[in-house]
């Protein structure tokens, strides 16, 4: 009975211990640096969108509206770049930051307010 006992004791140890470790590495993963900076939020007039580092890479800005229709797609971006928001409804848009694969860099969204 020991003996059953201590095996039983064993082996939770080892599953517990490989779960703490398996769950902790995602958590460190997902932590990525932000490429872009956007400002204000929610916005009026315009929106900056400011790389943190050097642009070098070739981005792609893809603007969408709520409902998932591309508004704006920008291909030459400056390390500042300005967007006015003239033609832009009241409501909630996302951004996406992609590399010249198509590959999602970063994404987000930002509010505008009339």
């Amino acid at each position: 009975m020991r003996t059953l006992l201590l095996l039983s004791f064993i082996v939770l140890s080892f599953t517990a211990s490989a779960q703490l470790t398996r769950s902790a590495i995602p958590a460190a993963a997902d932590v990525r640096e932000k490429v872009l900076k956007f400002y204000p939020n929610p916005a009026a007039s315009n929106i900056n969108f400011e790389f943190q580092k050097a642009n070098d890479r070739g981005y792609t800005l893809q603007i969408y509206n709520f409902v998932g229709k591309k508004i704006v797609e920008l291909t030459s971006l400056t390390p500042k770049t300005n967007i006015l928001l003239n033609e832009f409804y009241r409501g909630v848009y996302i951004f996406q930051l992609r590399d010249r694969t198509g590959r999602i860099i970063e994404s987000g969204k930002f509010q505008v307010a009339k």
